[in-house]
């Protein structure tokens, strides 16, 4: 297609792929920065012990971890924004390079608990952007039958919250019966899934951090912006 076929302000904003900077990305060379949330409040929390298990398998393949305790955290409600536990959560959210979310399925979907982790954190802040481009991997614990129902309602989230999420998922049926009196979760294939969620969480990041700034920037934001420089132009002339 020749480009004066497109629309003058089309054609104006949008140049060809930059392949050379996404081949020569200056990756910061740092262990990968993961922040682990998980979506229950009660002590024996199966979202957790796997949120735990996670984070095992992610420190052994060279990843910096944090998990965020939502025990305390307001109900989102924007006049509580300087919560000290909204703080907490914002400033891992900006810290990370990539995210696990795990939650229990309740009444068929996510939990209230999860969600409103998510709610807290904001598309933008302060012109700083804590989950774009970020990447996110998914897990799911059930009290009954294997389900995908909160990993599918979470995926969704992620997509709003311009996250990559990784394809692979992990979905534990009867979390209760699964793990030891240890309360580890044994190797079998439940185990073995979350290891690959993991692993594959991990390339991912790795690929994709150093290139997401790139990755998601948007022609219609580049139009947007160019507008309300253009209006403020127009403003100071008056």
């Amino acid at each position: 297609m020749d480009p004066h076929d497109l629309p003058a302000l089309v054609a104006d904003k949008l140049p060809a792929i930059d392949v050379d900077h996404l081949a020569k990305a200056e990756d910061p060379r740092h262990p990968p920065r993961i922040l682990l949330l998980y979506g229950a409040l009660r002590p024996q929390s199966y979202s957790k012990k796997t949120v735990l298990e996670a984070e095992r398998i992610l420190q052994a393949l060279g990843c910096e971890t944090r998990v965020f305790d939502p025990s305390g955290l307001p109900m989102y409600d924007p006049a509580q924004a300087d919560h000290p536990k909204v703080r907490e959560l914002r400033d891992l959210a900006v810290w990370s390079e990539g995210m696990v979310w795990s939650s229990p399925e309740q009444h068929g979907t996510m939990t209230a608990v999860i969600k409103n982790q998510i709610d807290w954190l904001p598309l933008n802040m302060g012109g700083v952007r804590p989950t774009q481009g970020k990447t996110l991997a998914l897990m799911q614990v059930s009290g009954g039958s294997q389900s995908f129902n909160a990993v599918n309602q979470m995926r969704i989230m992620g997509r709003w919250m311009r996250m990559i999420t990784i394809p692979n998922q992990s979905s534990i049926p009867r979390a209760s019966l699964e793990y030891d009196e240890d309360q580890r979760l044994p190797e079998g294939p439940f185990y073995r899934r979350v290891v690959d969620v993991m692993e594959e969480l991990v390339k991912f990041t790795w690929l994709v951090r150093g290139r997401a700034e790139y990755l998601v920037d948007r022609y219609s934001e580049r139009v947007e912006s160019a507008e309300k420089a253009s209006e403020r132009v127009n403003l100071k002339s008056l």
